[in-house]
């Protein structure tokens, strides 16, 4: 049995398609359903749901053999043991800096200023700033990043931008881009072994309906 990691929202909608081209479906629709399990049309593959940051946890332990992740939650994952093959091209959007429209960003970086970052990214805060010979006090957060400067909890954020939408919206604005996003598909080493003939041809399947 191959069991594939997946969380639910944009990559998921991004990934069916994809997993239809494969022939394989499920026969419920894991975005209504409240099941973590999905049977799929093919004996031998499974689906399981779980939180989009729990994916490349969930496959480097060995939950699942395989799984697709976005390269922000894998840039922020600090364990071993997972083999990107490939990257789908999906779920594509940039990180970045962020901050109040009237924020002196380039001010505070020409003078190095010691600033208040909200994110849920922080291993890539950290670097990025780190590399400007910055230092960044980070406040964690999960969601609503755009409401911390708005209250004034923070001078910056970093996060996710597809359109720029929710930053206009809250007179926000993009100041810097940290790094392209997209959604990659990873592999447990030890299950690559043991299931090789399986997951090599899984990959081979993945690799001509992405490109």
């Amino acid at each position: 049995m191959i069991t594939i990691a997946l969380s639910k929202g944009r990559i998921f909608t991004e990934t069916m398609p994809i997993l239809n081209k494969l022939g394989i479906s499920c026969e419920e629709d894991p975005e209504i359903s409240r099941k973590l399990v999905f049977r799929t049309n093919k004996k031998n593959i499974q689906l399981i749901i779980v939180r989009a940051s729990d994916v490349p946890t969930y496959v480097e332990w060995g939950g699942a053999d395989m799984g697709i992740a976005g390269k922000d939650v894998l840039d922020e994952f600090q364990g071993k043991g997972l083999f990107q093959p490939l990257d789908l091209g999906i779920g594509k959007c940039q990180l970045m800096v962020a901050a109040r429209k009237e924020f002196d960003y380039e001010g505070s970086i020409k003078q190095k200023t010691r600033l208040r970052v909200a994110t849920k990214y922080p291993q890539a805060a950290r670097e990025f700033f780190s590399n400007k010979g910055i230092h960044i006090d980070v406040i964690k957060l999960y969601g609503s990043m755009e409401l911390a400067p708005i209250v004034g909890m923070s001078d910056l954020i970093v996060d996710l931008v597809s359109s720029g939408k929710t930053l206009e919206a809250n007179n926000l604005k993009a100041f810097e881009k940290i790094s392209e996003i997209s959604s990659r598909l990873i592999i447990n080493q030890a299950a690559l072994k043991i299931k090789r003939e399986q997951l090599k041809t899984l990959i081979e399947n993945f690799t001509k309906v992405a490109l």
